[in-house]
């Protein structure tokens, strides 16, 4: 062979070990560039999805505790004949309001009195729960919490449980059917563990109660007690590295990002296709190749240009229709992603609505119970005016009992109007009415500090909707009501200022203000001051005002916490 040909072979071999280089280092920077951007954004998802179940559960923790206090109830534990069945229809009407799976009560011998399930064949009424562990902790401690099969349905749900006098027990139960659905909807597979790495909750239903990690024998024997179940499957995925994890039987494999875990150390884990990163890395490196080959093709073309033209400009067109292919399709990946995340946004805000309202719950029973009872003083004083003919007194008597039911009406309207879920459309509406909305959902709990509003003027109105505008008032009002607990001498006042185009809203109050190390990253997910937040209302809320085309953010000072509202304001 000629010393020409080898030259040749040896110029070839060359070019292509360049190339082949090139691609390599270009895929590898671009494979950990978009790995630690997807495990980013995968991580705030996960994120989002445990906040959208914290609120879930939270949205019931208060239930058993406004039930342990209920006249009914405390007449059944006691055995007054006819009890049981009028709290088996309370039951019912509670279970069917609020979304539980079911409520019942247990007596003190161990065996349920009441359930909300009493006319179904399978009805737990008269079953025996003194092995249950959330039994013997509500007796014990006074409440319990225990997620695990239920003995009938065989379907598995978190049971939340409290103490009521007279050593009964009432037990809710609740499924996260909806959380899941949502979750399959949202794409990649979701589930939380608890723990000691027990899958509870999840997209995959074949996943639950299966380990994420080996467990010792006592640790297994444990949870299998308190979950019902006969046997723990092992895991479900073993771990590729560099955050990836591969499924036994599905090809390639996926991200994983895990949350914190939460008080009771559940944690949210999220799996999502690792395919996007390979095609981009795989891209990235035939662009590379292509390039590299492109500048030694041009290199060598200014010998030989005339022949070798065609070639190239054929090769470099391919090049790019498969690059600009590849990345229409990565936008049309993140265009989906961004409305997956805003439909768990929208979800997340409805159910920060519903834990609001569950917070204020008892303070709304005892601002109700006032009328109710008024209302049957007069109803009897009407009765007795009727029989002795004095009918004026009976007409004074109804015209105060229609007050009262219209005060009630006010009260019950304003909660279902701030409930619904709905995102309502942008318009104008008077900002008095939002105000007076706000107060009357919190009136029980403003009553405990002095509170000061201006009056404001009927025509004045702003750009908003009306029930996402309550929403970010009651927040900032309730956070500054919680501040004040405990404090001397509460104070919240509210300062409305405008002009022609805006209009200012300020809520302050007079506590210990806003730590410095909390008001750097107030308004990022998960930063709260408080042993019980979330830290995630006042995202929640500058998310709304966004939308809303406002703002809202923490004026600077000392001596309380000041927020300020800026909306635009309708002509």
């Amino acid at each position: 062979m000629s010393m020409t040909r080898w030259r040749w072979i040896g110029w070839v071999a060359a070019a292509l070990a360049l190339c082949v280089l090139a691609g390599w280092l270009a895929g590898l920077a671009v494979e950990r560039r978009e790995t630690a951007r997807l495990i980013a954004a995968t991580t705030a998802d996960a994120r989002l999805r445990q906040g959208l179940l914290g609120s879930e559960i939270a949205r019931f923790r208060l239930l058993p505790l406004a039930m342990a206090d209920d006249r009914d109830l405390r007449a059944a534990v006691a055995g007054i004949p006819g009890a049981a069945r009028a709290l088996d229809t309370k039951l019912e009407t509670l279970s069917a309001r609020t979304g539980a799976a079911v409520i019942y009560v247990i007596g003190p011998d161990g065996r349920a009195i009441a359930a909300s399930n009493w006319r179904a064949r399978t009805s737990f009424v008269g079953r025996d729960y003194r092995f249950r562990r959330y039994y013997r902790d509500a007796l014990r401690d006074g409440a319990g919490e225990q997620f695990a099969l239920g003995t009938v349905s065989r379907k598995p749900g978190l049971y939340l449980t409290r103490r009521s006098d007279g050593g009964g027990v009432i037990v809710v139960k609740l499924d996260f059917d909806d959380v899941e659905r949502q979750w399959r909807a949202a794409g990649g597979i979701t589930f939380a563990t608890n723990a000691a790495g027990i899958v509870l909750v999840t997209s995959r239903a074949d996943w639950r109660f299966s380990a994420t990690a080996p467990l010792s024998a006592a640790v297994a024997a444990a949870a299998r007690a308190d979950s019902g179940t006969r046997a723990l499957a092992g895991p479900r995925f073993s771990m590729a590295g560099d955050g990836r994890v591969a499924i036994p039987g599905r090809r390639g494999t996926l991200l994983h990002a895990v949350t914190a875990p939460d008080a009771t150390g559940w944690r949210v884990h999220l799996l999502v296709p690792a395919r996007p990163i390979d095609i981009v890395t795989r891209a990235a490196r035939i662009a590379a190749a292509l390039a590299t080959l492109g500048l030694l093709a041009l290199g060598w073309g200014l010998r030989e240009r005339a022949r070798r033209r065609s070639a190239r400009t054929a090769t470099l067109e391919a090049a790019v229709a498969a690059r600009t292919a590849d990345l229409s399709r990565e936008i049309d990946e993140r265009t989906a992603a961004e409305a997956r995340a805003a439909e768990l946004r929208e979800g997340l805000r409805q159910a920060n609505r519903l834990a609001t309202l569950g917070q204020i719950t008892a303070g709304l029973a005892h601002e109700t119970a006032q009328p109710v009872a008024a209302i049957r003083t007069y109803a009897a004083n009407a009765a007795q005016f009727l029989d002795r003919g004095a009918h004026d007194a009976v007409h004074d008597n109804l015209r105060a009992i229609g007050r009262l039911t219209e005060r009630i009406g006010a009260i019950t309207a304003e909660l279902r109007g701030f409930a619904r879920k709905r995102s309502g459309e942008i318009e104008p509406v008077p900002l008095g009415d939002v105000i007076d909305g706000a107060r009357l959902i919190l009136k029980e709990r403003l009553a405990r500090v002095t509170f000061v509003a201006p009056p404001i003027d009927p025509a004045l109105r702003v750009v908003a909707g009306r029930v996402r505008l309550e929403q970010v008032l009651v927040n900032l009002l309730q956070n500054a009501i919680e501040a004040l607990d405990g404090h001397p001498d509460p104070r919240i006042a509210l300062v409305v200022a405008h002009d022609d185009d805006e209009v200012r809203v300020t809520v302050e109050d007079n506590g210990p203000g806003i730590a410095a190390d909390i008001a750097d990253r107030l308004f990022t997910p998960f930063a709260t001051s408080r042993p019980n937040g979330l830290g995630l209302g006042l995202v929640i809320a500058q998310d709304i005002m966004a939308d809303l085309g406002g703002s809202l953010r923490l004026l600077p000072g000392e001596g309380g916490a000041r927020f300020r509202i800026v909306l635009r304001r309708a002509a």
